[in-house]
């Protein structure tokens, strides 16, 4: 198990079992767990996700797709612990989500 702190100082669980289900869900996410824990301890902006989550996204110009994003969904369950969800790459983030922090 990793733990990075998020933007807002809330140490974040990345377990075995969250990075088998991140490849599993996301072929295109294997080999990544650096990029991951990146985006998450220093993401471009953080915008709401659903159910109480957050995303976190970070801008890469190179991926094994190409030119995407990193997002990262997490949890914060309180001041002092937090979970990943799932991570995945994508084209752009969404217009639909409201940004709760920015660099």
């Amino acid at each position: 198990m990793t733990i990075v702190r998020s933007v807002g100082g809330v140490p974040i669980r990345f377990t075995e079992e969250r990075l088998h289900h991140v490849e599993r869900r996301h072929p295109e996410m294997a080999g990544e767990q650096a990029r991951i824990l990146e985006t998450l301890a220093q993401p471009d902006f953080v915008q709401e996700g659903d159910a109480s989550t957050l995303v976190a996204l970070r801008h890469y110009p190179k991926t094994p797709l190409a030119e995407k994003h990193c997002a990262v969904v997490y949890k914060e369950v309180s001041k002092t612990d937090g979970f990943v969800v799932t991570a995945y790459f994508t084209r752009r983030a969404s217009t639909l989500r409201r940004v709760v922090w920015k660099r």
